[in-house]
């Protein structure tokens, strides 16, 4: 696994990320409105070369290289 960067909600994702993934932070946000998320973060970590997308919440983001899509997976209530 390799660190990738943390970047907060709002802010542009990495220039790195395939654009379903892109998609998935930005549907995730959207369902986050009218919420205080000032201090929360997504942090981006590379696992064999794949993106691991992962909101302070729990909530966190998949990719599958081979079709090309992103999975939001949420966390457990």
């Amino acid at each position: 696994m390799q660190l990738g960067t943390r970047w907060a909600v709002g802010a542009s994702t990495p220039p790195r990320l395939p654009v379903a993934v892109v998609e998935a932070v930005t549907a995730v946000e959207a369902e986050l409105a009218g919420m205080d998320t000032s201090q929360w973060r997504w942090t981006l970590t590379w696992l064999e070369g794949n993106p691991v997308v992962d909101l302070d919440d729990g909530t966190g983001i998949r990719y599958e290289p081979l079709t090309g899509e992103a999975t939001i997976v949420y966390p457990e209530p």
